[in-house]
């Protein structure tokens, strides 16, 4: 008998063994109750200070107001000699358009690598990888005098057009790898029935990939939407700011700045991330979670 005691122990899994206590649980999701409070503070703070009157923004570290006023948002929203909805739509239209270029070259690319056989596929798919090392600065200035050149400078192309030219290594990998798990049987069969290898992309690649390809367009977005170097380098006009560069506006270091209008206006362009990643949240995790896994 004890001896058939002993094996049944052994053969429990170790989550039945090891399980927590209640009291160890507890501890551990007041510690990470805790950290998640801290790490939301200087969020909940900025909304708070938003709403705040002026004068009393940074008086105090509280995350409730003494009272509550919107001007803030009317002044953000209308204050500058630009509504800052022409930001906004400005912001709106480069990350989708760069959303799109993203998802649309960088699959085509990725597909090519990870189901196609051409001359020099493993020296090239390197090379591209190598890219992924190389800084942003470093290419900076000759992609400058390029577009200069071009005369695309003070448009919104040198923002849109490299993407729809899978100049993203980085979503090409993902999407390899996330194609690599698709069986090839399923190639083998659609090419037994006569499909081409742009149909197979079409009808197969591509169904079977909307995590991985959700993935792609909520980093493109989100990264495209806080960007602020790019749209510095090449938006000179204040009719081409995006959001970023519109609230630099409201920072002035030699007059007065106005703090309200930029906790509002900053309170504001969170909401379209928020609502975007909200959509796509399921696709995302399932994307992350399943890319390079043999299904």
């Amino acid at each position: 008998m004890t001896e058939m005691t002993a094996s049944v122990t052994a053969a429990r899994p170790p989550s039945d063994i090891t399980k927590r206590s209640p009291q160890a649980s507890l501890i551990i999701h007041a510690l990470l109750i805790a950290a998640s409070l801290l790490m939301l503070y200087p969020l909940l703070w900025m909304v708070s200070a938003s709403v705040r009157p002026e004068n009393e923004i940074f008086s105090s570290t509280s995350l409730i107001p003494s009272s509550i006023d919107f001007s803030a948002y009317v002044r953000g929203w209308t204050g500058l000699d630009i509504s800052f909805g022409r930001f906004f739509w400005n912001s709106l239209v480069i990350s989708l358009l760069v959303v799109t270029g993203n998802v649309i070259a960088c699959s085509l690319t990725a597909y090519a690598f990870a189901r196609l056989r051409f001359a020099g596929r493993n020296f090239w798919f390197s090379i591209m990888l190598g890219t992924l090392m190389i800084p942003y600065h470093v290419t900076l200035i000759p992609q400058y005098v390029l577009f200069l050149d071009l005369g695309w400078v003070n448009t919104i192309l040198p923002l849109v057009v490299p993407k729809f030219l899978a100049s993203d290594a980085f979503f090409i990998f993902l999407m390899v790898q996330f194609f690599r798990g698709i069986p090839r049987e399923l190639d083998e069969a659609a090419m037994m029935d006569g499909c081409s290898a742009w149909r197979i992309y079409w009808k197969i690649m591509l169904p079977l990939s909307l995590p991985v390809l959700a993935t792609a367009a909520i980093f493109s977005f989100i990264w495209t939407w806080d960007d602020f170097f790019g749209p510095l380098i090449y938006l000179n006009d204040m009719n081409t700011y995006t959001i970023q560069l519109g609230l630099r506006t409201f920072v002035d270091s030699t007059s007065a700045s106005d703090w309200g209008g930029l906790f509002a206006m900053s309170t504001l362009t969170l909401v379209p991330v928020f609502f975007f990643f909200l959509f796509f949240q399921r696709l995302l995790i399932e994307g992350i979670a399943t890319t390079g896994m043999k299904r």
